[in-house]
């Protein structure tokens, strides 16, 4: 009898567990970019273990800008495919992952894109984490406290939304459900 209660003890315990769900994609990849908070460059030349890392997931070495390394870094880490050039902050925002503000808040993980006049096209890409309608609380990566697109580490910074040239969302929340 002992046993048996015991058996059964376990598998009320047990099977919950077994079952219960994973924590939400979306939750996992703000938990990774948080993570990386602090990490700086070695030399200041684009260089560092970590941010080595972030390079070899785009199929890049040490030297190369980072901003979209780090992101696909945070979406290889968490299982989420993203564009077949990677290390190209533009390639992060096709047509069918971009969205407007002004009909959808920007949620924690998705994009946030800046646009460089002088590059011509978006040339900076990190994550929104916090959007309040006029600022945005972003993760970003190969910047600095004063917001460059050519820093030293990873920084959480607060970006104004008009700096914002486009939002994607590459994350499938319906996966969750």
């Amino acid at each position: 009898m002992k046993r048996i209660l015991m058996i059964l003890l376990i598998l009320i315990v047990a099977v919950p567990l077994v079952f219960m769900d994973a924590q939400p994609v979306r939750d996992q990849v703000v938990q990774t970019y948080t993570s990386q908070i602090g990490v700086r460059e070695a030399t200041g030349q684009n260089d560092g273990l970590e941010v080595e890392q972030y390079l070899a997931s785009a199929g890049f070495t040490k030297g190369y800008a980072w901003c979209a390394a780090f992101v696909n870094w945070v979406f290889v880490q968490n299982g989420i495919e993203g564009p077949a050039s990677p290390a190209w902050s533009p390639a992060w925002f096709p047509r069918d992952k971009t969205y407007n503000i002004k009909n959808k808040d920007p949620l924690p993980g998705d994009l946030f894109g800046i646009y460089f006049k002088n590059k011509g096209r978006i040339a900076h890409v990190g994550f929104v984490d916090k959007y309040n309608g006029t600022t945005i609380i972003t993760v970003e990566g190969n910047t600095n406290e004063a917001g460059s697109r050519e820093g030293d580490g990873v920084y959480r910074k607060r970006r104004l939304t008009r700096q914002v040239y486009k939002f994607s969302n590459w994350i499938d929340d319906d996966e969750d459900t």
